[in-house]
Order: C-alpha cells, then structure tokens, then sequence
C-alpha cells in the first residue's frame, strides 16, 4: 500500500464483510480493504484459494533445489544479506523475522528472532517455501511482487485465516533495468505491527538495489558513462541519489527509481532513451566535464526545466578514443580479467576464481561441455603463485580405461606389455610444484577413483610396476559436466573422493545462459584477425542471440573460424553467406530458403520461439530456469512466447 495509505488499516469489521460478498457473490467493495487489497483478494479468489480449512499444497524446494535457486540468484542473495543482517539487528526483539524471496516468491533465506521463527515455520514461512499469491493467497511477498511496489498485509488483511496471526511489510527488489529480481519482507507477530516498518524495508531494498546498480555497472569493468544525481550536491554518493548508467552511444542502459523519478521516467520507456531524451546537455559535455574534474559536481538540466546536480564517472577505455585527455595507462589485462566480458553470472565466478588462485583449495569446475572449464582452470592457474610451473591437463575421458592409470600414475620399465623401454613419470609426477587439472573427472574409472583418493591422501604416486613411492605437490582442479552427486547415487562416483576434489566449486555458464555475446564475438574475432575491424550483420547477430549454442564457446569459435576463412580480403562484415550450410541451416528456420541472405522480422520471431521451446524442453519446462539459460527475465520469456 502507498505510504500515505498505511496508517489507515481497514476495519476488521470491514475486512469481514468483504470477505462475505467476495464468497458470496466474487465482488469486492473497495472501500472497506482499499483498491490494492481488492485486487489482492480477487487473484486469491479466482486462483480457486478458500480462505478457511485445509490449505491446498504449495511447491516447497529440497534441499537440492533450494541450493540450486540460491546459486541461480547468487548476486541478489550475496548483496541482500548484508542488508538483512542490518534489518535484522534493527528489529531485534520484536517478534519478527527478516525474509528474502525470489522473482517467483520461493523464500530463499531468513532470519530473525528464534521464537518468531519456529512459530513461523508451522505456516511454511522458511526456506524453500513458496509464497506467490496463487499458493498462499493476499500475503507481503507475494502481493508485493504481483503489484510490483512496497506493501503491508496485516492480520485478517491475509487471505487465508491461518497467516492472520502475521503482520508483514515487503519490498519489491528491482535490477539496474527495471526487472523483478525478488523481494525483501519482514513478517511478525500481528500484535507487534508498526507503521514504521514499511519504510525500514523500502529503505533496505533500495540499498540492495543501489549495489546490484553499482556492481554491474562499474566503470572499471563496464564501458560506458554513469551519471550520479541529487537535488543538492551534498547528497551525491549518498542512498538517495539517484543513478543512471548510460552507454558509450549515449542509450540509457540502467537507472535505479531516484533517478526516474528525477528524471520523469518510467521503467518500460528506460531502454528506449537516449541521454539526450532526458538532458539537455549532450554526453561529450558530460564526458569533458569528467575528464576536467571527476569528482566535482555540475548542475545538468533535464528537458522539463529541473535543474540537477550531477558528477560523472566513465569507464578509462572510453577516455581512451579521446587523446586529448591525459588519462592514466591501464593495468595490464590478466587471465582472469580477459575472461570478464560482461556477463554478471561469469563476472561473479571469476571473482571468486581471483580469491581462490593464491590457495592450495582443490577445486571443482562445472558447467556444460565446450562451456571454458578448462579456459577458466589455466586462467587461475596463470594467476596463482604456481604460474612459472607446469599446468598438466589429462581429460578423463579421452584416455581408454587400458591406459588412464598408466598415464596418470606412470610406470617402472617393462610394467607391462608395450610399455616404454625407459618406463614413464605420468601426468601426476609432471604437475609437481605446479598445477593438475583432470577434466570430465566424472568419466574416471572407479578403481581409478580409488588410486587417485590414495594419491590425494598420502601426497605421493606409486608407479606402476613397483618402485618407490615419489611425494608430489600440486594444486588439483577437476571439471566435469556431470553432476557428482547423481553419480554417487548411482555408484559410480566414489563419495570420499567427491569430498576431497571439492574443496570449493565453481559453475561455469552455458552460452545460451550469457548475457555478453556480442563482447565474446568481438574477443573471438580480433584473436581470430588481429589488427582488423570486423562485425557480424544484424539479423545474424539477432539470431545468433537466439540460438541455443548446445556446442557452448567451443562450438562459437568453430563457427567465426569457418566465417572468416570465407572472408573476402575486402570485407569487414560477417554475413549469412559466410556460415557453413549446416549451421545456417540450424539458425534459419524451415521457411528460409537456401537462397535468402536473412531472415525477415517474422523469421526472426520464429528463430526466438524455437529457441524459447528449445530451452523450456531441456528445463523440463521450469520457465526460471528456461529464461535464465536464456538469458532474459521471466516476463520477457512469457512476452516473447506470445508474439
């Protein structure tokens, strides 16, 4: 409900009698319980929800699935805790507990005051737990995300009678783009409510969203401009400024609600303007101004005639086109850094890959076939203190059974029939002082498993064929695209050895999944042609975007060596004609004929539907995770399924 709204509940007498004519006759008078209450109760009522007796189930995430959203959301969860611990130590003492929800209403951490908790979990209200209105009716979580805008369900205010005892304030938490990330609530005891509470969590969001703002678009990762915005300038680098990040073409590229409101914008037409539909200084003035004096804050005008103080920050690369501004020279590009292209999943996976390269922490790589495991496996190790010795990469399952001991272990002379004259070291012995990486570690033999746990334990190899045993020290990274646990199940996995090789585990993104194609092409390209400028045209580009990519950066490098072995001498543009046939064949879809060079704008749409049904087919028909692997929010996926 809006602020002005809170302090004047609606009667319990009232509530009683909107519930009657809703049972009675599916109506709602609005003024007894407010027009976002009503509309509340109406989704509850035609979702086929009876407010008293047994409660139909609702969804509740295992363990393992719970473990899954948290590591699918783990920007919005790594920020909001912080966040929640403060919130929490605010309302410490008041019967109440502090909730994080996602974009689908599933709760995915809480904490607060112990006994508020346990009386809480009889209602579901824990982890894993799934809150949308459809399940659970008028509640703060899931009201909030369905009205998109900060809200109080107090007592009988809740559409089921059981949640009655709750009173709950929630926040929508929104993305630098205006897309709905999830939700910050704080429920309690109904006799605890105060007005006040709603704006502690508005308050939290907003600075949950101020560092999802800041984190990705950073100026020393991000290339482009980000304007910071007050009416005073003493309140520029404070919570309520307001922050808009544009581009390096002068499009607006994110914004947190401080600066639409500044500004007079609204989400949906963000991603539609430029910093000149909304200033009247144009972005090289800006630009000058920074290269001047950053830190000093200008006035700027909006088109409507207010007047605001801004200070700029740009990214260095920007600076860079521009030899007329003395600018510092950049930090030398690391492994690490040169994998950062712009996706926020990969970016906080090489974060972590940064932390983790000084350590000795054996390391499990996951992520699909052709994802870059290996590529992210050499990069820490030429990152770590082990850079200047040997990184030794065997793939497991490319060895035979017959030979995979022998190669890993090696072998005293005349071990067996074939074997060398002078017998060999193995790939172990050869990683000493430096880095082991064993790919597809899931594909091992298990009487592999067995020898390699011994090697782990003792920190010594035994060749085969007697001989004595050699101490070896080395950092072991393992990868593999099968998920371990299921193969512990299934016994073919040994569990002691899963303990071992996973100290920490990194997640390396599908393609599909990426957000920063067009960063990957460009990378691709300029390895592929250095010194020269090449672009992919459009309605490629438009449908290599949609495209599943089951083959991942693998499978991408193939196809723009292909394309530019095709190039003219003469050209700087990579079209249709520059595909191989049976991959133009895969992008266009069956109405494209052989002979076309792209495809129209319905074609398009098709090429996007095939690879909506495509990704929902390999989710199991889980939309989150479809739109995740594709790369868009969930209401862009149902947006896009109805064109």
């Amino acid at each position: 409900m809006r602020m002005h709204e809170i302090a004047q509940r609606p009667a319990r007498s009232g509530l009683r009698r909107a519930r009657r004519q809703l049972l009675d006759g599916g109506e709602l008078p609005r003024e007894l319980v407010g027009p976002e209450l009503a509309r509340s109760w109406l989704r509850s009522w035609q979702a086929g929800l009876q407010p008293a007796g047994r409660m139909p189930g609702a969804p509740h995430a295992s363990g393992a699935q719970l473990a899954r959203a948290l590591e699918q959301q783990r920007e919005l969860v790594a920020h909001a805790w912080p966040v929640m611990e403060f919130l929490a130590e605010q309302t410490e003492g008041t019967d109440s507990m502090v909730i994080l929800a996602g974009a689908d209403g599933v709760v995915l951490q809480a904490l607060g005051d112990l006994q508020f908790v346990s009386r809480a979990e009889r209602v579901a209200l824990r982890p894993g737990a799934t809150w949308s209105e459809q399940y659970r009716g008028t509640n703060a979580i899931g009201t909030a995300l369905a009205e998109r805008q900060a809200i109080v369900v107090h007592s009988e205010e809740h559409y089921l009678e059981r949640n009655a005892f709750l009173t709950c304030a929630a926040a929508p938490i929104l993305a630098p783009g205006g897309q709905l990330l999830g939700v910050l609530d704080v429920s309690g005891d109904h006799r605890g409510y105060h007005p006040h509470t709603i704006g502690l969590v508005r308050s939290a969001a907003r600075m949950i969203e101020h560092r999802l703002f800041e984190t990705r678009h950073d100026v020393r990762h991000w290339h482009g401009v980000v304007l910071r915005l007050h009416a005073q300038a003493e309140g520029i680098g404070t919570l309520t400024e307001g922050l808009l990040a544009v581009r390096e073409d002068g499009g607006l590229a994110g914004a947190n609600r401080a600066a639409l409101r500044m500004l007079g914008l609204e989400w949906p037409q963000l991603a539609r303007c430029r910093i000149e539909d909304v200033l009247a200084e144009p972005l090289q003035l800006l630009m000058d101004w920074f290269r001047r004096s950053p830190s000093v804050p200008r006035i700027v005008h909006g088109h409507g005639g207010a007047a605001l103080w801004a200070r700029v920050e740009a990214a260095r690369p920007a600076l860079a086109a521009r030899p007329s501004a003395p600018v510092e020279e950049a930090a030398p590009v690391d492994a690490l850094a040169a994998l950062d292209t712009g996706d926020l999943a990969m970016h906080a996976t090489l974060q972590r890959a940064r932390k983790l390269a000084p350590s000795a922490i054996p390391l499990l790589v996951q992520g699909e076939s052709g994802a870059g495991k290996e590529v992210l496996a050499r990069a820490m190790h030429g990152c770590g203190p082990r850079r200047g010795q040997a990184f030794v990469a065997v793939n497991c399952a490319a060895l035979p059974e017959a030979l995979i001991e022998a190669e890993l272990f090696g072998y005293e002379r005349g071990a067996f029939t074939g074997a060398a004259r002078e017998g060999a070291t193995g790939r172990i012995r050869e990683a000493h002082g430096g880095t082991l990486f064993l790919d597809e570690i899931g594909d091992m033999p298990l009487a592999m498993q067995t020898r390699l746990l011994r090697v782990l334990q003792d920190r010594q190899v035994t060749p085969l064929g007697g001989g004595k045993p050699v101490a070896v020290d080395f950092w072991l990274i393992c990868a593999t695209h099968r998920d371990l646990r299921a193969q512990i199940e299934a016994g073919r996995f040994r569990e002691d050895l899963f303990y071992r090789l996973n100290g920490f585990t990194l997640k390396v993104p599908a393609l599909r999944a990426r957000s920063d194609l067009e960063a990957l092409l460009a990378q691709q390209l300029r390895a592929l042609v250095p010194g020269r400028e090449l672009e992919v045209e459009a309605t490629l580009l438009a449908a290599l975007r949609a495209y599943a990519w089951p083959g991942n950066l693998r499978q991408l490098a193939s196809v723009l060596r292909t394309a530019c072995a095709l190039l003219d001498a003469h050209e700087g543009v990579i079209g249709w004609q520059h595909l191989c046939e049976d991959f133009a064949e895969q992008l266009r879809p069956p109405s494209v004929t052989a002979g076309a060079t792209a495809p129209e704008p319905e074609d398009l749409r098709s090429i996007s539907r095939g690879a909506i049904r495509r990704a929902l087919a390999e989710s199991g028909g889980n939309v989150s995770e479809a739109a995740r692997r594709l790369g868009i929010s969930r209401n862009t996926l149902y947006r896009r399924q109805g064109d």
